[in-house]
């Protein structure tokens, strides 16, 4: 027995909250770190418009009765700042009585929320989280119960940019070093290569190795007040040792190993998600020469094994 139960602190009801058309429709599920210091969770891919249904059960101990103030069922939106969180919001909220005051008499209760709109895809970062998800609220006058379950929600928009382009930069000190480099485009899916080359036109320091790094950079807050949380996803070694004038580098890194997203921009206004390639040259006494250039990233129904029309054909038929 635990020690809330032997005080008499312990929950007064089970509640569980089941969706009833996971297995229906043999939905997908994903492996999810909602929180980043939790193991992964096995969460249910939901689309765009698609309704949100299934059953709440709440279950008083044996012998005991459980009086509340009203039962409701809620689909939310939700996007939550951890360092601000007068700027956290609900987007969405959705909500359906299940039980008028009293004594809980049924203990299972079906919900279905149709054409539920999910215009933005879930996000688990450092600084924000964007989720969906079903909540129970069994208000009462001691304290509500309060139960959440988390769908997943994806977007699989190729971007606008109908013409990728190839990114080229340059890395100089005058008269000691001159590097340039060349990427085949600026835009990738997250199942991508990146491929590109770079040339080492002057080299008169002694360069001891170079790495390419992708970067995910958070940004929250408005303007002038506006929060950075930056992580590196990858490094990726290109070369050790001393290059030489005229030396040319291949480069070739496969995105699907990482754990990447696609890019997010000024997403309901509260925060953007942007991703870099961060090309760095360390010489022999550790000093860094760096040159970054933003790519944008996106998801395709492929990238998740899933069919290209999958979006077109998992709206709501209600």
């Amino acid at each position: 027995m635990s020690v809330a139960s032997l005080f008499g602190f312990s929950a007064p009801a089970d509640v569980k909250i089941q969706l009833t058309d996971t297995d229906e429709h043999q939905r997908k599920t994903f492996e999810v770190a909602i929180q980043r210091t939790q193991p992964r969770e096995k969460i249910p891919l939901y689309f765009d418009r698609e309704p949100v249904r299934g059953k709440v059960s709440v279950k008083v101990g044996q012998g005991k009765r459980l009086e509340h103030n009203g039962i409701r069922v809620e689909c939310v939106g939700s996007i939550v700042i951890f360092n601000d969180s007068s700027q956290s919001k609900e987007f969405l909220c959705l909500s359906q009585e299940l039980a008028a005051p009293g004594e809980v008499l049924q203990p299972t209760m079906d919900f279905e929320f149709r054409n539920v709109e999910k215009q933005y895809e879930c996000y688990y970062g450092i600084n924000v989280q964007l989720r969906y998800f079903v909540r129970v609220i069994v208000a009462r006058r001691m304290g509500n119960l309060v139960k959440e379950l988390d769908i997943l929600v994806r977007s699989y928009h190729p971007p606008k940019e109908a013409i990728p382009h190839s990114i080229k930069m340059e890395v100089g000190i005058e008269d000691c070093l001159h590097i340039e480099f060349e990427y085949n485009k600026s835009t990738y899916h997250l199942k991508d290569v990146i491929v590109g080359k770079i040339f080492f036109l002057l080299v008169r320091i002694k360069i001891k190795h170079m790495e390419l790094c992708i970067v995910r950079r958070e940004t929250t807050g408005f303007a002038p007040n506006t929060y950075n949380e930056s992580e590196t996803v990858s490094k990726f070694e290109i070369m050790d040792g001393a290059p030489v004038r005229g030396e040319v580098i291949p480069i070739r890194l496969f995105l699907g190993g990482y754990d990447l997203t696609p890019t997010f921009r000024d997403v309901n206004k509260r925060f953007s998600v942007r991703y870099y390639l961060n090309l760095v040259l360390y010489d022999e006494e550790n000093r860094r020469y760096y040159k970054q250039q933003e790519i944008f990233l996106y998801r395709l129904p492929e990238d998740d094994g899933l069919p290209k029309d999958v979006e077109g054909t998992n709206g709501d038929a209600d």
